[in-house]
């Protein structure tokens, strides 16, 4: 289906010429472009319909035949007894860890994982765990250095119990793990009686990537959990998925912790038109991403790993000598461009649906300008 074109936005006019780059018509550009996150996505005309015409109960009677919908159509897409339709991805996480956990507990989780570096201490102010973080390239460790964190069976010890995955990997650059890797782990988590969950936030730009259906990911994990906030699109809400059993436990723990919703099918409806619709779409982003990357590679006084590069995530270091991070941030936020800055040299760029192939062509020439300007 079209992209959707931005309705609140201004618009540019053209972009200069530089160096070998022709003339970009702009008439019809929606600015700024928004490469903040893929979590701005805005709810399409068709998408809004669906939302406005869907059925609606109370969900926390399990009354709400929209949600249950929703819930059978993601426990089947990702090979599970049952699923929950919960508020957030933090939301979906947490209750993975707290029905996989008793307080004392402690987690295994990459160093740089959502659910240590963006959930608020979450693991230990709700269910009392800490986390063993482990290091690794671009968000991913192995079987070997899960089974070294296991602690001894000893009184001294937290008992080891939960292993966290995070696919695709956020902060490694949106990589996606090797299958095979995953299964090594779970294998060492077998013989040590560990659980495992599946950060699956954007598991489903991992399958467009990779050309594999979610079970090829989600049959290792006893939880999985997926956003469709983010790059499918939908305005709210995640999903996480387990035995009737867990999910039981979890719908119980979701409403302890204020996540029971009422006639919450409006926004179910969004997620059900997500996945019938823009899944195969992030193949759009994930070629625009390459595009911005392969540009980035060619400009002076930045430097991107062209590697990491694998779904719709693109982190790039500039150069010290010619800004800082938070400097390129807001030198491109003047020009309509908009990025994070992830550190101090560090900066973040995310496609999304709301940025169109021309809208990076457009991100690219305002970069390059910007960064000779600024000395690159």
């Amino acid at each position: 289906m079209p992209l959707p074109q931005s309705d609140h936005r201004g618009s540019a006019q053209s972009v200069r010429e530089t160096g070998n780059e022709h003339r970009i018509p702009m008439a019809d550009l929606k600015l700024p472009i928004d490469l903040r996150s893929d979590t701005v996505t805005r709810p399409t005309p068709d998408m809004r319909k669906a939302m406005a015409n869907a059925e609606v109960g109370d969900d926390v009677y399990g009354d709400d035949p929209t949600v249950n919908r929703l819930q059978e159509r993601a426990a089947t897409l990702l090979g599970k007894e049952a699923s929950l339709f919960v508020p957030s991805g933090t939301m979906a996480n947490q209750l993975a860890i707290r029905v996989h956990t008793q307080p004392g507990d402690e987690i295994i989780a990459h160093k740089e994982s959502h659910v240590y570096f963006y959930e608020v201490g979450a693991p230990a102010a709700i269910s009392g765990c800490s986390l063993k973080l482990l290091d690794g390239a671009r968000g991913q460790f192995d079987a070997e250095a899960v089974a070294a964190a296991v602690r001894p069976i000893e009184c001294h010890y937290p008992l080891t119990s939960l292993v966290i995955i995070e696919n695709t990997h956020n902060r490694g650059g949106g990589t996606c793990w090797p299958i095979e890797a995953i299964q090594t782990i779970r294998d060492v988590a077998d013989r040590h009686d560990l659980r495992m969950h599946l950060d699956g936030a954007r598991l489903m730009n991992a399958c467009v990537a990779k050309g594999v259906e979610p079970t090829a990911y989600s049959k290792y994990f006893d939880t999985v959990s997926i956003c469709f906030s983010k790059g499918l699109g939908a305005p709210v809400g995640s999903i996480v998925a387990g035995t009737e059993s867990t999910i039981r436990r979890a719908h119980r723990f979701r409403k302890m912790f204020g996540g029971g919703m009422r006639q919450v099918g409006i926004i179910a409806a969004g997620a059900l038109f997500a996945l019938d619709h823009h899944v195969e779409r992030l193949a759009d982003d994930h070629a625009n991403a390459r595009r911005l990357a392969e540009a980035i590679a060619d400009m002076p006084g930045v430097t991107v790993d062209f590697g990491a590069v694998q779904t719709n995530i693109v982190f790039f270091d500039v150069d010290p000598a010619v800004a800082s991070a938070e400097q390129l941030v807001g030198a491109l936020k003047e020009e309509d461009v908009w990025i994070s800055a992830f550190g101090l040299q560090r900066v973040r760029a995310v496609t999304c649906m709301e940025v169109t192939r021309e809208g990076i062509d457009h991100a690219i020439a305002v970069l390059r300008r910007t960064l000779k300007a600024l000395g690159g």
